[in-house]
């Protein structure tokens, strides 16, 4: 990676910073506390939100016809899901240890904490428990695979591409081939160093 290319992924690096920083003010001005698993909001913005929640009875006539003919479709796919799930699971836990490779938790990236919004009915809480498992699960799948990349195939590809994973643009460039098996043990090294870092602190008290 030349030296323009690692300034321009630093500066995404500052950026993300700064926008978790805007969300973080964001939260004080909604109101609402993070204490563990459970979100607490203020009781005034609370009771405000219970005056917006719609009855189920208000919610099912507010409902579109057609998206009671898409519901089987979109919850059968909870089976795809939870079989893809298991198997990117099952890999990770016997294959990472092989690798050298820090696995991936699922508690960064699957998170449940809709249920704690006062204005959603539990249909509403239902659907957003669906949204959270399957956004989440994807992208702890795609760290699953993006960590996998890293250490057969760091290479780019030729084509710009779409929403790639965090580490992609750190990887060798198309076509870079000199000295490449070189570079890819360096790769698995950095892996190497994430997994004895993550031991460390798992062992500090």
């Amino acid at each position: 990676m030349n030296s323009r290319i690692r300034q321009i992924v630093d500066q995404i690096s500052q950026l993300e910073d700064e926008l978790n920083a805007a969300l973080e003010e964001q939260r004080s001005r909604l109101r609402y506390q993070v204490e563990g698993k459970r979100v607490v909001f203020e009781q005034t913005l609370k009771e405000a939100h219970q005056r917006v929640k719609l009855g189920l009875f208000r919610w099912f006539l507010s409902v579109r016809p057609q998206n009671y003919l898409t519901m089987p479709v979109i919850y059968g796919a909870a089976i795809a899901l939870v079989l893809f799930d298991l198997s990117v699971s099952l890999y990770q836990a016997l294959c990472f240890p092989v690798y050298g490779i820090q696995k991936v938790k699922r508690s960064d990236y699957i998170e449940y904490d809709h249920q704690h919004l006062a204005y959603l009915n539990i249909i509403e809480k239902v659907h957003c428990l669906y949204c959270s498992y399957a956004v989440g699960m994807v992208a702890y799948t795609q760290e699953i695979i993006a960590r996998t990349e890293q250490y057969f195939c760091p290479i780019k590809h030729a084509r710009k591409m779409l929403n790639t994973h965090s580490r992609y643009e750190r990887f060798l460039d198309y076509g870079d081939g000199e000295e490449f098996h070189r570079k890819l043990e360096a790769f698995r090294a950095l892996l190497a160093e994430e997994e004895r870092r993550a031991a460390a602190d798992k062992d500090r008290p």
